[in-house]
């Protein structure tokens, strides 16, 4: 039965956002291709019902994730997003896909997850500190405390142990990158806990990991990781391909 104890916060979008996002799928779906100039800002506000500064807001966030460009004295141009499009795309590619990401995209995000997550875990061996390795314990510790169908908290932890990892590297471009990449990464773990089964699987690897990197083994800690990825795929594809 629902309780108080289970209600969430409400997530509202900002006008920004909203603005952002529509703007976005018009861009994304085709509807304006790249090297289009979209209307003076204050024409767009006008359409959409919002303030000019509003508007700003949307097309500088945009432009931040490669989307358009923001040209003096001729105003917004849409770009070709697989030329100039950031990391921050993938969360607009995420949101305008409902979730779902193009196959070929997917195979691609997975795979260099892999090459980075199991370097990070390479150097977290090597450069680890006593607490950090107590934190990557008790993340697994509560991981294991928790029940298999709070998929948001189980997905909260994995990220944060993962992140944990990235930044024992003491590489600090690791940490940052997995930080842009949270939005995609938490909507795809949130996918692959919907297999209850995978819980004790993904426990005993992280155990694995945070003992590797404690005892500073740092192939055994990159086999750990590799198993992790390996297995957190081959689950994810099986989850994904249901109807």
């Amino acid at each position: 039965m629902l309780t108080l104890n289970d209600l969430k916060p409400v997530k509202t979008e900002s006008l920004k956002e909203i603005c952002a996002h529509r703007l976005e799928a018009l861009i994304l779906s085709g509807s304006l291709s790249a090297g289009q100039k979209l209307p003076p800002e204050r024409d767009l506000a006008l359409q959409l019902g919002v303030s000019r500064p509003v508007v700003h807001e949307a097309l500088v966030d945009m432009a931040a994730k490669g989307l358009v460009s923001l040209i003096p004295r001729v105003g917004t141009v849409v770009n070709d997003y697989r030329k100039k499009g950031s990391i921050a795309l993938l969360t607009s590619l995420l949101n305008y896909q409902k979730g779902k990401l193009a196959p070929k995209l997917l195979e691609g995000l997975l795979a260099m997850r892999l090459l980075i997550e199991v370097e990070n875990a390479r150097l977290a061996a090597l450069n680890r500190t006593m607490d950090q390795v107590r934190e990557l314990q008790e993340l697994v510790r509560l991981e294991e405390e928790t029940d298999p169908r709070d998929i948001e908290r189980l997905t909260s932890l994995d990220f944060d142990f993962h992140h944990l990892v990235a930044m024992a590297s003491d590489n600090q471009s690791y940490p940052l990158l997995l930080n842009s990449f949270k939005p995609v990464y938490t909507n795809l773990s949130g996918q692959f806990f919907r297999d209850s089964q995978v819980l004790p699987t993904v426990i005993a690897g992280q155990h694995e990991l945070a003992d590797a990197i404690a005892d500073q083994e740092d192939q055994r800690a990159m086999a750990a990781m590799r198993q992790l990825l390996i297995h957190g795929e081959e689950r994810l594809r099986a989850v994904i391909a249901q109807p």
